[in-house]
């Protein structure tokens, strides 16, 4: 028998008891059996009290269990975002890098392109200056050579014989 139905039968033992004249709170009892209901209480509480120490502690263990499994995904949570801030972080880091090396590679660039066509500007006027001169040389050797013709009437036969006086004469 358990605590509860000893203690249903206490109940019972009260209800079914006579009360005593004059003071109908009172009621008169079977002692023995009393004493007997309240002994096997005592027998059976232990048995009781050890069923719900063994779920209190189970309650306890299952709490403290509860209580570490949501600590490590507190932790974990906390790590991942961790990881994803300092993702996001290396990102931005590295896409102001990118800005920056793009940056000095467009002033590379344009520097080079500036330095490129002043070099061909350079060149292409040195080219010209040459040119001119040769055209000058040019023009001098042809008026000798003609001077040289209208004043020479051998060389006029020979004009191979001209140019070579013509070009001897401008050395």
């Amino acid at each position: 028998m358990n605590v509860d139905e000893i203690l249903e039968e206490m109940d019972d033992l009260l209800d079914k008891s006579s009360a005593v004249p004059f003071v109908p709170h009172k009621k008169v009892i079977d002692g023995e059996r009393m004493r007997e209901l309240i002994n096997d209480v005592r027998l059976n509480l232990p048995h009781e009290l050890k069923a719900a120490q063994k779920i209190e502690f189970d309650c306890q263990r299952i709490l403290n269990e509860a209580k570490i499994s949501a600590e490590n995904t507190i932790r974990k949570a906390e790590e991942r975002a961790a990881m994803i801030a300092s993702k996001e972080t290396i990102v931005t880091e590295a896409r102001k890098k990118a800005v920056e090396i793009l940056r000095k590679a467009q002033e590379q660039a344009a520097a080079v392109q500036k330095t490129a066509a002043l070099s061909v500007a350079q060149m292409l006027n040195d080219a010209e200056a040459a040119h001119q001169k040769s055209l000058l040389d040019i023009k001098r050797t042809k008026e000798k050579l003609q001077h040289t013709l209208k004043t020479s009437p051998a060389l006029t036969q020979n004009p191979q014989a001209a140019a070579n006086a013509a070009f001897k004469e401008k050395k």
